[in-house]
């Protein structure tokens, strides 16, 4: 080998040798990425990832259900519910009932869920059927609007009573004398009514047809009545036989009545009204408004 050979390659080594260390460096470090980080880097670098475990609602513990005191009065027609019942809390609400109640058994009556029972409801009142619009729920427990009394509601326990669907409505409007049926929140018929006079006013608020019962007498136009839940806010004002009815929805033989406050607190329809009416299931509301 000349040393002109010699010296080529030597100038020749000097430029590889910085270009295959720079190959070396990809190549080791291109192998460090594909292998990833060492254990011991991993252990420092990575965060445990803590996935949380589902977690269910409590379910509601049952309120029990108080003994009821022996002697307790049962709900009637004639006498008027006991005292110390809350006020119904929806009296201002224009919602429709949509559920009634029927006692099947002897019921205690309480004053709130596991409350303070004040009464019984029998499954039935005055010989027909009980039954009383459910307006609240609590654990099983019933809130319904109370017979004989007016704007009170009690509760009852889970147990002892069945469900009936409602799907009418009648709103009676005081200013304007018209009483409005709906169904399923729609108008069905509207007429213009009689309604009580300034000393027996028809009661305000919500109460509903607690029976159907038979007329007797020639001024209700020979169709049976719909008596209501509801009994005169003011009962020594109404006429003596009166004294202990509740007041109603009836038919009147007199047409010239109508668009008036004449009444004892009850409403007086046309007949041909009533004869629709009386078909209205029990616990359908009846809402007074102004």
């Amino acid at each position: 080998m000349t040393l002109g050979v010699v010296t080529l390659l030597r100038r020749r080594w000097r430029t590889l040798v910085p270009a295959v260390a720079i190959l070396v460096a990809l190549v080791a470090g291109a192998a460090l990425w594909l292998r990833g980080p060492s254990s011991s880097a991993n252990a420092q670098v990575r965060t445990p990832i803590v996935r949380p475990i589902p977690s269910q609602s409590p379910r509601p513990v049952a309120i029990p259900v108080p003994a009821a005191p022996a002697g307790l009065p049962v709900l009637d027609y004639f006498r008027r519910t006991p005292g110390g019942f809350p006020a119904d809390p929806g009296q201002a609400s224009a919602a429709p009932f949509t559920t009634a109640l029927h006692p099947t058994r002897t019921l205690a009556v309480y004053t709130a869920p596991g409350g303070r029972a004040l009464a019984y409801a029998a499954p039935t009142i005055s010989g027909v059927p009980l039954v009383m619009p459910i307006v609240g729920e609590r654990q099983g427990w019933r809130a319904v609007l109370l017979p004989s009394v007016n704007r009170r509601v009690g509760w009852v326990p889970p147990t002892g009573w069945t469900v009936a669907q409602l799907h009418d409505q009648l709103v009676v409007h005081l200013r304007t004398h018209q009483l409005v049926w709906l169904r399923d929140g729609l108008v069905r018929h509207m007429w213009t009514v009689a309604l009580g006079a300034s000393r027996t006013p028809t009661p305000r608020g919500r109460t509903y047809v607690l029976a159907r019962t038979p007329s007797q007498g020639s001024e209700y136009a020979g169709v049976d009545i719909l008596a209501l839940g509801a009994v005169p806010d003011h009962p020594d004002a109404v006429a003596a036989g009166l004294t202990n009815a509740h007041t109603g929805i009836h038919a009147w033989y007199n047409p010239s009545v109508f668009g008036k406050n004449v009444s004892n607190g009850c409403i007086r329809v046309p007949k041909a009204a009533q004869q629709q009416l009386v078909g209205v299931a029990a616990g359908t509301e009846v809402l007074v408004v102004d």
